[in-house]
């Protein structure tokens, strides 16, 4: 899986939100892109919770949009190092919103309170079409092949 011996391995969950044909994506407003890129809602499963469940949370988190798991599209693993000294085991959902409201094409989003303390966050979300989601930073797009538009 990796040659770094040292680096924890950390599960995550990694949500592609399809809405008619767009991928629902997200920039930090306070870290250049150069740094954090174009991204999906992600995070951490907690001890107890399944993938799914996890998804469906960090999902409600970072952009307030309530969805649904529509189906699990594999695990991958991805080495951060040198960013961080990890590999994250990924698994991959494809989600679909609950609510028949048209989402709305760009807005804020963010955490007071961060779970890993600091400063409040907040960053930029918006609907990309799907034929531009090459562009997610950091191995998020490894399962975007696996998507069936809806």
């Amino acid at each position: 899986m990796t040659g770094h011996p040292h680096l924890r391995s950390v599960r995550k969950a990694v949500g592609y939100v399809v809405h008619e044909g767009r991928l629902l994506v997200f920039t930090h407003n306070h870290v250049p892109i150069e740094a954090a890129g174009v991204q999906v809602p992600a995070g951490t499963i907690e001890p107890g919770e399944t993938p799914e469940e996890a998804v469906i949370r960090e999902v409600r988190e970072e952009t307030g949009m309530q969805t649904r798991v529509v189906r699990a599209l594999g695990v991958d693993h991805y080495d951060v190092w040198p960013s961080k000294p990890e590999i994250h085991e990924r698994h991959f959902f494809q989600l679909e919103l609950l609510d028949d409201t048209p989402p709305r094409e760009r807005w804020i989003a963010g955490e007071e309170h961060p779970s890993h303390g600091g400063a409040a966050q907040t960053w930029t979300c918006w609907w990309a079409p799907l034929e531009n989601a090459h562009v997610l930073c950091a191995g998020f797009g490894a399962r975007l092949g696996e998507l069936q538009p809806k």
